[in-house]
């Protein structure tokens, strides 16, 4: 992918990217730290390797002790933040609709991709707000307009709620200086997506190309003809959190290469 020139824009800004350690997140943590910011990333596990320049915090975000033991590293580390991106995230209930879900699914879900976004938000904003400066950025889904009822309704829904907190959300702090935005990608290609296509021509005894289209063909057709990288939303991230988007708040940036029919 082409190297833009981001002219160390977030030299001396203090970034947390969670879910930093693979796919979008790990993409969203290098860019940042390309353009000079100091980036603090959080995961359950730490991974087998990554920059040195990255600060890890190990931690279980859908826990509100995981949450707790973040925001107080942070702060009695660095006493701020400037950019915040709640990038955690993923569905790990089964397929087969309504009727296998159980309550424990749900609220799994709901923890992890919204309730650690609205505790880490709680636990940073009152020192943004003290220093009039910042920027939060929610990653959802355009599952929160385009569910897929068989396999990830509880997340569809959790990352609905999502967009919709995020929008109230900026309506209270943007007066006070608090950019807030969310960004809804679609189908990314990461390297677990790359493996799952791999499991499924394995299976199905077709092609990976094959297999990627049929997910496609699920979503109801990619009209850009591909998955995004990680690397774009990496990229669109990049931009949101810069001085250069400084009047855009309160919105969704969808990324997801014509996938939602709609308008």
């Amino acid at each position: 992918m082409e190297n833009f020139n981001v002219n160390n824009e977030l030299s001396g800004k203090i970034a947390l990217v969670t879910g930093g350690t693979k796919g979008a997140g790990k993409a969203i943590a290098d860019r940042l730290l390309a353009a000079g910011a100091t980036v603090i990333i959080t995961a359950r596990n730490q991974p087998e390797s990554f920059s040195e320049k990255l600060h890890f915090i190990s931690a279980d975000l859908s826990k509100a002790t995981g949450t707790q033991k973040v925001v107080e590293a942070v702060l009695a580390k660095y006493d701020r933040l400037d950019i915040l991106i709640n990038n955690l995230g993923g569905s790990e209930t089964a397929a087969g609709g309504f009727a296998v879900l159980t309550d424990e699914d749900w609220e799994h879900s709901f923890q992890t991709n919204l309730l650690a976004s609205v505790r880490l938000d709680r636990g940073f904003l009152p020192k943004m707000i003290q220093q009039k400066s910042g920027v939060i950025i929610h990653i959802a889904s355009i599952q929160g307009k385009l569910p897929l009822y068989e396999s990830t309704l509880p997340y569809a829904a959790a990352k609905a709620g999502l967009i919709n907190y995020s929008k109230s959300l900026s309506n209270e702090v943007s007066p006070k200086g608090i950019r807030i935005l969310t960004v809804s990608p679609g189908w990314i290609m990461t390297d677990s997506s790359e493996r799952m296509m791999e499991r499924i021509a394995k299976s199905a005894a077709i092609t990976t190309q094959e297999a990627k289209q049929n997910v496609m063909n699920a979503l109801g057709g990619i009209p850009f003809g591909r998955p995004a990288q990680p690397e774009e939303v990496g990229e669109l991230v990049g931009f949101l959190v810069s001085s250069r988007a400084k009047y855009l708040t309160g919105t969704e940036f969808v990324i997801d290469g014509g996938t939602i029919p709609t308008i």
